[in-house]
């Protein structure tokens, strides 16, 4: 999940049942049903190809692997930072630990590289999202080496942020998408939006997108939030890439310390559609 200021960032609100004056495409809409059961088709004529329910006592390794294991930003990112419940959700944690008389954070993730990366489709997670300061959790495609070649994001592929959020877009009342481009040095390019969603900190939302060859278009909770092609500054990866979950520790999120931990991330599932027809 890239830390650049998003380029061209807007705002919006979405309330129940409303979406955001952003017009809504054949077939997509606020009657979006993207939870209605592992089985059930979001969009007319895409069929369910992939997902997790997180039942069981461990992670499916044939689906998901610990994410950058390793000194990332502010943290560390420690393998058992993502754990099911055994309640059929998946849980990523902050926390504190003691390392050599020093106190550090260990936080993580989980990723499909390597197991599944798809190229188009319909990707939706249900997350009940962190209650504290100091880190952001994301709901994310990317690919490696992201941005290779420069100019060409179709081959270079394009960092797809289906959903970041911290406790200081707007009190924790707001999430935002984005997209990154180009890698992450001087080429850099991006664009996103961030929009308010009432009951944001109450229980479980779902947060999607559907990505085509023309144009990437989010949702949250069913109700699209932000659509965005080529043709009004956006850029479309036509390349395979890999889902990511995950949580980390830094200065935009706020100040860590304050934070009470262990705090997390809950997900209750993950699912992928492909277009059939």
């Amino acid at each position: 999940m890239c830390m650049f200021a998003a380029a061209a960032l807007v705002g919006g609100v979405l309330g129940p049942g409303l979406g955001v004056g952003l017009g809504v495409g054949a077939g997509v809409g606020a009657g979006l049903d993207g939870g209605a059961g592992a089985g059930g088709a979001p969009i007319p004529g895409y069929e369910l190809v992939w997902h997790d329910e997180f039942e069981g006592e461990e992670l499916d390794a044939t689906k998901w692997k610990p994410w950058a294991l390793g000194p990332r930003r502010d943290a560390v990112n420690v393998d058992d930072a993502a754990r099911l419940d055994g309640e059929g959700r998946l849980v990523i944690s902050t926390r504190r630990a003691e390392r050599g008389g020093e106190t550090v954070y260990e936080s993580g993730g989980v990723w499909t590289e390597g197991l599944y990366e798809p190229t188009f489709g319909y990707l939706e997670a249900r997350i009940s999202l962190q209650t504290q300061i100091g880190h952001w959790s994301a709901f994310w495609l990317n690919c490696s080496p992201m941005g290779e070649p420069v100019g060409d994001p179709h081959a270079g592929g394009v960092e797809t942020d289906i959903m970041e959020f911290h406790r200081r877009m707007r009190d924790g009342t707001a999430v935002q998408h984005n997209l990154h481009w180009d890698g992450y040095a001087e080429a850099h390019k991006s664009r996103g939006r961030e929009v308010s969603v009432q009951g944001l900190a109450e229980g479980f939302h779902t947060f999607g997108v559907l990505w085509t060859a023309e144009e990437y278009v989010f949702f949250v909770d069913g109700v699209e939030t932000f659509r965005v092609s080529e043709k009004d500054g956006g850029a479309i990866s036509r390349r395979a890439e890999y889902l990511i979950l995950s949580l980390e520790v830094g200065d935009w999120a706020g100040d860590i310390a304050g934070a009470e931990l262990p705090d997390g991330m809950v997900v209750d599932w993950v699912r992928v559609w492909e277009n059939r027809e």
